[in-house]
């Protein structure tokens, strides 16, 4: 068998519009949609946000998302002023056993983890 694809489904929160904009300011596309389900995608990689708003269930969803360039990434982030716009919040950069990384917790309060 060969794997083609991982597209995990992450909780959007209570407001799936919102968060679909959060991720389109971060650079994705939207592909699909319907139902309660927005498939999200940028240079080649996607996921499905899917409107699903369990408190518990989301604070305890990690994803990992390689980045070329964790600062650049992280500063452009604050340049756009998503943290305000929408309310998330935007950690520092750390050095980690497996490389450097900023957290991202988005709307849902989904913990992203970029890394380099």
């Amino acid at each position: 068998m060969k794997i083609l694809s991982l597209e995990p489904f992450v909780p959007s929160g209570k407001d799936f519009e919102k968060s679909k904009a959060l991720f389109v300011d971060l650079g994705f596309n939207i592909s699909w949609e319907g139902g309660g389900y927005a498939g999200l995608e940028k240079d080649g990689c996607s996921f499905i946000l899917q409107h699903y708003e369990e408190k518990a269930f989301a604070e305890n969803f990690m994803l990992s998302v390689k980045v070329d360039d964790v600062a650049a990434f992280r500063n452009e982030l604050l340049e756009k002023g998503l943290a305000e716009k929408y309310g998330i919040k935007i950690g520092t950069v750390t050095q980690q056993p497996y490389g450097k990384e900023v957290n991202m917790i988005d709307i849902a309060g989904v913990c992203w983890h970029f890394v380099e």
